[in-house]
């Protein structure tokens, strides 16, 4: 009897120890890694931890990439910004209440010559603040990187 009481135990303070994580979560985009010059989809998943609702999220697309295709979940809006008929900008419109996430899919072509990928990520809320997730305390957010594997020899 006393082993069930222990399991339960451990299993609420695993439990309690993973909030705060959740809590402090950010926009991030995924995958974390990828194959230089592989089409990939990715995934930028905006979620709203605060008492103020999300109303917009902002993708800067690193040099080199090319995206393809922007996925659009129904009802919401986003426009493009072009650098010489390249997107460079994708910004969502959207309503993202508090406890509530969203995910913004795209599928883009990865460069050649890079190891790493660095995305802007900003998070726009509906009391005019905006939050970006790119660069922290420390640098660079592991969350805003995709590392790029070299292709095969062929």
């Amino acid at each position: 009897m006393i082993m069930p009481r222990i399991v339960t135990a451990l299993g609420l303070t695993a439990g309690a120890l993973l909030l705060p994580a959740l809590a402090h979560a950010h926009i991030t985009i995924a995958p974390n890694q990828s194959m230089a010059g592989a089409t990939e989809k990715y995934v930028m998943r905006v979620p709203t931890e605060s008492k103020v609702a999300t109303v917009g999220a902002e993708l800067d697309v690193p040099d080199g990439v090319i995206v393809e295709a922007v996925a659009v979940p129904s009802g919401w809006k986003y426009d493009v910004t072009r650098k010489d008929d390249r997107i460079v900008k994708i910004k969502w419109t959207m309503n993202i209440p508090p406890g509530e996430f969203a995910e913004f899919a795209f599928v883009a072509r990865n460069p050649r010559d890079k190891s790493e990928l660095v995305w802007g990520l900003r998070q726009i809320f509906a009391d005019g603040k905006v939050e970006d997730f790119t660069k922290g305390p420390n640098g660079i957010r592991a969350s805003a990187k995709t590392t790029l594997t070299p292709r095969p020899a062929q």
